[in-house]
């Protein structure tokens, strides 16, 4: 990687804004991301785990991995409502 966990949380946390965002990133590269609905409560927008940041080289592989987090939370959020009445 040629930039430090600190630099990718710092971007990915601050491209979720004014959402709350936290990104933690385990000594194997392995990447966890919360978004969570509102700084009031713990209620999760998205939760995604088991990324391998260790292709996140540059902005433009940050910037994908991003675009896919918003894709899926923008799923997410949509998601419950087409559910509703449907045998789980």
């Amino acid at each position: 990687m040629f930039l430090s966990a600190l630099e990718i949380r710092n971007i990915i946390e601050s491209s979720f804004l004014p959402k709350r965002c936290q990104c933690t990133l385990s000594p194997d590269l392995s990447m966890t991301v919360k978004v969570y609905a509102d700084g009031q409560t713990d209620h999760l927008d998205l939760w995604v785990t088991g990324i391998d940041a260790s292709g996140l080289n540059g902005c433009r592989e940050i910037n994908e991995l991003i675009a896919q987090l918003r894709s899926r939370q923008h799923h997410m959020e949509v998601e419950p409502h087409s559910i509703l009445g449907k045998a789980l």
